[in-house]
């Protein structure tokens, strides 16, 4: 081949990969790193796993900085509330680990969230932003009537922020080990959940939530199995402990579990935050029809009193 004719064809395979290279150039332009706002105030009981000693963040803070670091997503942690009066566009998602109600100073005396912010908060969401919460995020924000005799009663009304969790606090027992039943294993995440040997279900020692107020259109992911467990708070059907839903456009993941710092810990309690993170930031996609009616029938009874 001559010279001329080798250049040539230099040339034309240039021009073939050059649109490639702009092309996936582009394409990894369109998907920046992912923002997380970690929010750990406690309006009310403040939980060991997010204590700081001086300028230490939290436990639960310092694993999920860790799980970003390793899976490609920044996180910033705070307890102050004014943050909710900023503009929230630059994350991707919140995650709350959090107690009591949250526009007051309350336990911990952080700055609290405005009124203002707490709608800013529901209005993010439903714009088609994710958010996610661990164990105490139910206990926050409770509904009317809920601290007034009426905690072991469903409400007909509920606080806007538990309308867009999709379920509240009721009481938890002693901490002890429990099964929780897989109802979806395809959920991100939750693939290698199931303890060996065992039949979709795994085994926790956790402090465990009981749990009401469920939206309708919960997508369970985990069932809670009361049969063996110590204390009145679970003499209930099984009922959901975690779940996905829709707010509007935004995603929404919660779990129950999350109370002790050996479970932040734990491989697979690693692998489903980071596959809930994925879905909430809208880059894995699942199926998340309602279906609490089919694998939690008696969701709705209430511990006795």
């Amino acid at each position: 081949m001559k010279r001329r004719d080798l250049l040539l064809l230099m040339a034309a395979v240039c021009l073939a990969v050059w649109p490639l290279k702009i092309a996936m150039g582009e394409l990894a332009a369109d998907k920046p790193k992912r923002k997380v706002l970690v929010f750990t105030k406690s309006a009310g009981f403040e939980h060991s796993a997010i204590k700081r000693k001086g300028d230490m963040l939290g436990h639960a803070e310092r694993a999920l900085i860790k799980l970003g670091e390793e899976n490609g997503f920044d996180v910033e942690c705070t307890k102050d509330g004014a943050v909710f009066d900023k503009d929230l566009s630059g994350y991707d998602a919140i995650f709350f680990y959090t107690t009591g109600d949250l526009t007051t100073e309350g336990g911990d005396k952080n700055p609290a969230m405005s009124a203002a912010g707490k709608q800013k908060l529901l209005d993010y969401v439903a714009s088609g932003k994710g958010f996610l919460a661990s164990h105490c995020g139910a206990d926050t924000f409770h509904s009317p009537g809920h601290d007034a005799g009426k905690q072991r009663e469903t409400q007909t009304e509920v606080d806007p922020y538990i309308a867009m969790l999709g379920g509240e606090f009721i009481s938890h027992g002693p901490q002890q080990k429990a099964r929780q039943q897989i109802v979806d294993a395809k959920f991100p995440g939750f693939a290698e959940a199931a303890d060996e040997g065992a039949d979709d279900s795994f085994i926790v020692n956790d402090e465990w939530y009981s749990l009401k107020n469920y939206a309708d259109d919960l997508h369970v992911i985990l069932v809670m199995d009361t049969q063996g467990m110590q204390g009145k708070d679970y003499e209930r059907p099984p009922f959901p402990s975690t779940w996905a839903r829709r707010h509007g456009k935004g995603r929404v993941f919660y779990t129950s579990m999350g109370h002790r710092e050996d479970v932040w810990d734990n491989p697979k309690f690693q692998k489903m935050l980071v596959g809930a993170f994925g879905w909430a930031f809208g880059d894995a996609e699942a199926e998340t029809p309602a279906n609490m009616k089919q694998v939690a029938p008696g969701a709705g009874v209430m511990p006795p009193r």
